[in-house]
């Protein structure tokens, strides 16, 4: 009786070779090192926040309790900053102005971008097309849209006056005025922050179920009655946070101020992060600035706090 030799291929040792799986130490070792390579990337974001964004702030809330000039050594003066702030005759302009400019923003900004999201949920064409035109004014830099419109508003060969002239109707001070120059700025904010609002309301709306909405055909309600019975409930959370985000921005406006009146005429431009502006650069007065800002810190720091509220019962509502 003859054994045979049992012969083992020389691929299938190869292939188990291969598969064998890597050493304990080997594998634990790997994922240390994508751990280490994780961390070092979150260690350069948060050094970048920490030096460009946490500092500044952290020392702005400092220096608003100290006389604070550039090339001598700070003085504690406790609330001295804040008294005297307080005090100025364009504080109570600068907030006042704010607070108009907010208001008339969320009258005017608020109301338009909800109707352009209806009108462009509702297209059949040029969907696409429509979009792009309506997002366009975002994509130019806030200081280009301030200079055009800056043109646009010159009551002498300006694009605005020139247009009333050719339909025979009277002309306008527009933001040389002391009584339009705020307005026409809300209009400047409202035409170059509208397409990122516009987007999400159409994201919201298009979120909806149909079936809710030929339910209410059904029913027998009109265009208006879908829209008060159906699409504001529907969308009221996101309609709730954009709000509280637009006072935010609004309340935070510089650019428009800045580039098109220089806050005239006679002060009715003046915001509050305007008038910081003027009292760290042109006053060279970092104290004030500085508890200026922190007034507008902390009456922001509210909004802000409600709007993490409402975004997280939002969450646990979903």
């Amino acid at each position: 009786m003859t054994r045979t030799a049992t012969r083992i291929p020389v691929e299938t040792t190869a292939v188990r070779q291969i598969e064998a799986p890597p050493p304990v130490g080997g594998r634990g070792r790997r994922r240390l090192l994508d751990q280490a390579r994780a961390y070092a990337f979150l260690l350069g974001g948060l050094i970048c926040f920490a030096l460009f964004s946490w500092y500044p702030a952290i020392r702005a809330v400092v220096i608003a309790f100290q006389k604070y000039t550039p090339g001598s050594s700070p003085e504690w003066v406790g609330t001295a900053n804040f008294t005297r702030v307080w005090h100025d005759p364009e504080f109570t302009a600068a907030w006042r102005n704010t607070l108009v400019f907010t208001l008339l923003a969320l009258l005017i900004g608020f109301a338009i971008p909800f109707v352009l999201a209806l009108v462009l949920n509702e297209l059949r064409h040029w969907k696409a097309f429509f979009r792009v035109v309506v997002y366009l004014p975002v994509m130019i830099p806030p200081v280009v849209t301030a200079l055009l419109w800056k043109w646009f508003y010159d009551p002498g060969a300006g694009l605005a006056n020139e247009t009333l002239r050719f339909l025979h109707l009277p002309t306008s001070n527009w933001s040389n005025g002391t009584d339009t120059a705020l307005i026409s700025l809300v209009i400047v904010a409202t035409w170059a922050n509208l397409g990122g609002t516009v987007l999400i309301y159409l994201a919201a709306l298009q979120s909806i179920p149909g079936e809710l909405y030929e339910a209410a055909e059904l029913d027998g309600a009109s265009l208006l009655q879908r829209v008060r019975h159906v699409t504001i409930p529907q969308t009221r959370f996101v309609i709730l946070m954009l709000m509280l985000l637009q006072i935010i921005a609004t309340m935070q406006v510089f650019t428009e101020p800045f580039v098109i009146t220089g806050g005239g005429p006679e002060s009715a431009t003046v915001t509050v992060l305007y008038l910081i502006y003027k009292y760290a650069f042109l006053y060279n007065d970092f104290g004030g600035a500085c508890a200026l800002s922190v007034m507008l810190l902390v009456l922001l720091g509210v909004f802000s706090a409600l709007y993490l509220r409402l975004t997280r019962s939002g969450e646990d509502d979903l």
